[in-house]
């Protein structure tokens, strides 16, 4: 650019926010600078901003300075603050009266030549020397001299240490840290001597990572801490320190040998007091570094990918290592690391492979709350794990949990997915029943309560409840308050076969009681759900339905669209065991439930749960010769379970052809229609075929096009033992043959003792995932990225292998 076509500059000041100087008595303006360069013609040929700064120092301000006055003063002289910003300034001359003054680079130098030359004894001097480098420092530090404390860090290792606990002093103060992060060779000093002479020095590594962990401490300083890559320097340091304190303890096991074996020698034993002493001494620094390392890492691991560097090194190794000492601050950091890393899959597999439960074990009995809290809270990221918790079984941790269960809920929480391997749980679960019997709310606990739902799963479990009238005050406790949880529990209780069951028959008038006349529909719930289970036969339930009119209850609830899925789907298995028997089978035939199951059975067609009761309840209806001829003659039901017999539902397949063959049997029209549909089913790939080809050659044969099935599905039935049908049922007439009707019989006899089993969900035991929303508020996360292992699930009084896998997920971090 040419000096003659330039024809002058702009310049512009725009005001920008104020502050006060760190250490001073001054107000610090801060202000953009915008110079502009203007062509001949008025163009704009270069535009540059910068950034400035203008000290005003007050250091007549005191106690007694008006700073009204003073303000005003200060805006009228600088023209860089504006006159609205007059109460900012009063208020940051405040401060600054207020303020305690640190002191000056030169005050700090006398203070420190004073003390260089304070005289010691002989006898002090050696002691200093002995422990030169665990010296504290007490002088004061001042971010001004910054610069001498990194010509320290040059010096011998006295000036480092001293050197690094002064930075440190100043690290310390959140205020300092985007000053010091400026200071790139402060920091680079820091890391080349953490490298250099980390390991020469626990108190010198102790304090540079302390350093660098006020730094990680914020995220916005991470990539600092990474660029220095001081997350590698602190796993090289653990990993020194361990091995290092490995060796201790040989060198110390080698003098207590030594010692056992010359039990008189003075001298040994002096040598092994000493050693013993120096290794106590050594061992509280290194738990030190250990602490504030680990914390580090901690910080920085918030980024998924540092913390996969750090599991690729070997971290979680690193930390089961660390699991002996004996430091409560320190164990509940390595505790809350490995609960972190244990969400991931690898990461648990790696903890299991190195036996994570048997050294985590012994935390369990630490008396500090806050240790036995991360410690419960790791045992429940690692019960997901069938194998962990067979582990935490062998070891003996569950008396140990169990003893604890009043004391805390994570406690609670643990032993309700321990309460999955329910086998183990016999002898506990007689506190646990304590507990519930004796508990002084009106509401159980929730993790206590669920808990109990899990364990009561088994027969044996069951029984002792039942023990010692445990039955009876649970019943009276349940229909006092009327706790549908503990009414869950009772239902389970319920399910089992043998003599609990017929306990119940002395509460089943209250039972149907409570279903008519509670306000608390999942209470209703539960008590259908004991009623429906209720199987036996001294129970007259023909008496209970005329006593609470409890038919026309339960037409009302079968309406669609009046209640809840579950209610309705409970209502039906509870007629399902009415049905059972034949008087009582009698009487719902002549009401109007049938009309009602049947209009059900068409609004919930997608809902395969309510579909299989409803079909279990035509298949007694039809069984029972009372009611078959009007079930068959009078009813739908045989049409639908003819569209039924080929559901995608195995078990709605399976109870529709039992439940037809009865019809078959009993039916020469309907036996036909059946015979014909399962023909059509098991030969339609062959009828597509040769219905196909025949309406090819009808194609040639009729010029006009008008194409008409050739064959008809009657002629084919004719011709059955033409076909490559294969299907035993059928014989040469086309009828059912008498070897298939036998068959059907004996078959009868055996799958339709029980109610179906479902694949569906589990409506007899409480899933994990309800404790969710509690966990959550007690402080647990929620994101466990394996998959749980399956429960038990009953489903119609029924034990089966949920197979499906239990989507619900569960995460600590």
């Amino acid at each position: 650019m040419q000096t003659d076509e330039v024809k002058y500059v702009q310049r512009r000041v725009r005001p920008g926010p104020l502050d006060v100087h760190p250490t001073e008595k001054a107000l610090v303006v801060n202000y953009e600078l915008e110079a502009t360069v203007v062509g001949e013609l008025g163009d704009t040929m270069l535009e540059e901003t910068k950034e400035c700064q203008k000290i005003i120092r007050v250091k007549s301000l005191n106690d007694s300075t008006d700073i009204s006055a003073l303000a005003q003063e200060i805006v009228e002289k600088c023209s860089l603050i504006p006159q609205a910003k007059v109460r900012e300034v009063e208020q940051l001359l405040f401060y600054l009266q207020t303020r305690k003054e640190q002191p000056s680079s030169k005050d700090l130098k006398k203070s420190e030549s004073s003390q260089s030359v304070r005289g010691l004894s002989d006898k002090e001097k050696d002691k200093e020397r002995e422990g030169l480098e665990s010296i504290r420092v007490h002088e004061m530090a001042n971010i001004n001299c910054l610069d001498d404390y990194i010509e320290l860090l040059y010096e011998d290792m006295t000036d480092k240490i001293r050197a690094s606990a002064l930075v440190l002093q100043l690290s310390r103060n959140p205020d300092n840290l985007a000053e010091l992060a400026c200071n790139e060779t402060l920091l680079g000093a820091l890391g080349r001597v953490l490298r250099e002479d980390g390991r020469k020095s626990i108190d010198l590594s102790t304090n540079i990572v302390y350093v660098f962990f006020c730094f990680s401490t914020f995220s916005e300083f991470h990539p600092l801490i990474a660029q220095l890559k001081i997350g590698s320097l602190c796993m090289d340091i653990i990993e020194y320190e361990l091995n290092r304190h490995e060796q201790w303890k040989e060198d110390l096991t080698k003098k207590r040998n030594v010692l056992d074996s010359e039990k008189d020698n003075p001298t040994l034993k002096r040598d092994y007091e000493k050693s013993l002493k120096k290794y106590q001494t050594l061992i509280k620094k290194q738990d030190q570094l250990l602490r504030v390392s680990y914390y580090l890492l901690l910080n920085i691991a918030e980024d998924t990918k540092v913390e996969l560097k750090m599991v690729n090194r070997g971290i979680v190794s690193l930390l089961l290592r660390t699991l002996d000492r004996d430091l409560p601050e320190l164990l509940i950091l390595v505790v809350s690391f490995l609960k972190k890393l244990s969400i991931f899959v690898e990461n648990k597999n790696e903890m299991a492979e190195k036996n994570i439960v048997e050294k985590v074990a012994r935390l369990v009995h630490s008396n500090h709350d806050d240790l036995l809290n991360v410690t419960l809270k790791l045992l429940l990221n690692l019960s997901f794990d069938l194998d962990l918790r067979n582990a935490m079984v062998k070891v003996g941790l569950l008396p140990k949990l169990v003893k604890l269960i009043c004391s805390n809920a994570f406690l609670t929480n643990e032993l309700v997915f321990l309460s999955q391997d329910i086998h183990c749980f016999s002898l506990a679960h007689l506190k646990i029943v304590k507990l519930i019997m004796e508990c002084p709310e009106e509401r159980v606990p929730l993790e206590l309560i669920a808990l109990s739902i899990n364990l009561t799963t088994n027969k044996r479990n069951a029984q002792i409840i039942c023990e010692s009238n445990g039955l009876t005050f649970l019943m009276k406790h349940v229909f006092e308050h009327q706790d549908p949880l503990l009414m869950k529990m009772i239902r389970n209780v319920s399910q089992h076969e043998g003599p609990t069951k017929t306990l119940f028959l002395d509460f089943v008038d209250d039972l149907a009681v409570a279903t008519q006349q509670s306000d608390n529909e999942e209470f209703v719930l539960e008590c259908l759900g004991v009623l429906g289970n209720l199987s036996v036969p001294d129970l007259d339930f023909e008496r209970l339905l005329k006593k609470h009119n409890l038919l026309h209850w339960m037409e009302k609830k079968l309406i669609p669209g009046v209640c809840e899925d579950d209610l309705v789907l409970e209502v039906v298995v509870l007629i399902g065991t009415v049905v059972a028997d034949e008087s009582c089978a009698r009487f719902i035939a002549k009401s109007g439930i049938l009309k009602s199951l049947i209009e059900l059975l068409n609004a919930k067609q997608e809902d395969d749960e309510v579909v299989l009761q409803i079909v279990y309840v035509f298949h007694h209806l039809i069984k029972h010769p009372s009611t078959q001829e009007q079930m068959i003659k009078e009813t739908q039901a045989p049409a639908y379970l003819i569209d039924l017999l080929h559901d995608t539902n195995p078990e709605i397949r399976k109870i529709c052809d039992s439940t037809l063959d009865v019809i078959a049997e009993h039916d020469e029209e309907w036996a036909k229609r059946i015979q014909l549909d399962k023909f059509r089913w098991h030969n339609s790939q062959w009828l597509d075929m040769v219905q196909s080809q025949q309406m090819d050659e009808a194609a040639d044969m009729y010029i006009d096009e008008q194409i008409g099935p050739f064959i008809q599905e009657s002629d084919i039935l004719e011709q059955s033992d033409l076909m490559y049908s294969g299907y035993d049922s059928l014989s040469a007439e086309g009828n059912l043959s008498p070897e298939f009707l036998d068959a059907s019989r004996s078959n009868r006899t055996t799958e339709s003792a029980g109610r179906p089993m479902s694949r569906y969900k589990n409506r007899y035991s409480v899933d994990v995932d309800m404790l969710r929303d509690r966990m959550s508020s007690l402080g647990v996360d929620s994101n466990i990225y394996y998959k749980r292992p399956p429960s038990v699930a009953f489903v119609n009084g029924n034990a089966i292998d949920n197979s499906a896998p239990n989507t619900g997920m569960f995460l600590f971090h």
